[in-house]
């Protein structure tokens, strides 16, 4: 099939019932090194004494950077629909936790 010159390629993803279910994080540790970003999304919960990791996500720079200008993209998109969304103070402790910006 030949591809009209400016149109998008039209991409199809597959998603197994098992992946579709999803899984439930609360807190991401991210490292990174030249030529990666690993994202580790944990879940932890009161009363634990570790938080375990349920994915790992490894990007590339460039792809990382997609990612961050697409969530920006979508939480305008969301709160422009649904208001604005509170985020936590910085600290943290058994009642406070889960995704937050690191401190320098």
């Amino acid at each position: 099939m030949n591809q009209i010159s400016g149109q998008p390629k039209q991409i199809q993803v597959q998603l197994d019932e098992k992946i579709g279910q999803g899984i439930y994080a609360n807190l991401v540790l991210i490292s990174h090194s030249a030529a990666e970003f690993v994202a580790d999304f944990t879940r932890m919960l009161p009363g634990m004494p570790k938080a375990v990791v349920q994915a790992r996500i490894v990007l590339t720079p460039q792809h990382a950077k997609g990612l961050l200008k697409a969530l920006e993209d979508n939480i305008k998109k969301y709160e422009d629909r649904f208001g604005e969304i509170k985020t936590l103070s910085g600290k943290q402790d058994e009642k406070n936790f889960g995704f937050q910006a690191g401190s320098e």
